[in-house]
């Protein structure tokens, strides 16, 4: 082969038809460039609470496009409405527009959350398959004496297990006391 096969058609080079594995990105990376991103879109951001959200969504109740075309065109035929309402029908027209996009922009968001947060779902749910398989391993192998180190992890990580469910029912047990304090079992106080 000479030298300008070579540097044409590397041997080892890929071709436009062999498809390239994606690049794993670190959840840092995509921690950083989600903080940036939202350092640069500080200006189209307004956080709610609940409280306002729901005032928001039942004072202005959404309107069809067609609709709101409409009332938009309205505006732009006498200039006395467009006075009135303080803006001209291509600055609305624009708010519309705008609007839309940013609609896309937080239906790919929430598509985005909703993988990231399956993703992490089911790697908890392999972390806790594989946990309990090696617990299971290791206890069955702690009473041989070969495995004597194992005793002393086994009996740590029950203790841990036996100490995370108290806590849970702990918690289970004290909202049905506080929702119910009148009951005949807890009677108000004279």
């Amino acid at each position: 082969m000479t030298l300008r096969n070579q540097i044409l058609n590397p041997p080892n080079a890929p071709t436009v038809d062999t498809p390239q594995s994606p690049v794993k990105v670190a959840p840092e990376a995509v921690f950083e460039q989600l903080h940036t991103l939202r350092a640069q879109m500080n200006d189209e951001l307004s956080p709610l609470t609940n409280v306002q959200r729901r005032a928001i969504k039942q004072r202005g109740k959404r309107q069809t496009n067609d609709v709101l075309q409409s009332s938009i065109n309205i505006i732009g035929v006498a200039d006395v409405i467009s006075l009135a309402v303080g803006l001209p029908a291509d600055q609305v027209r624009q708010m519309c527009d705008e609007s839309n996009r940013w609609t896309a922009v937080a239906d790919e968001l929430r598509a985005l959350l909703n993988g990231v947060e399956g993703a992490n779902l089911v790697r908890q749910q392999r972390l806790a398959e594989i946990a309990n398989r090696a617990y299971t391993i290791g206890t069955s192998l702690a009473g041989d004496p070969a495995y004597a180190e194992l005793l002393s992890h086994v009996q740590e990580t029950k203790r841990l297990k036996k100490l995370a469910r108290r806590k849970k029912s702990a918690q289970g047990q004290n909202p049905q006391r506080a929702s119910s304090p009148n009951t005949p079992e807890n009677p108000p106080k004279a």
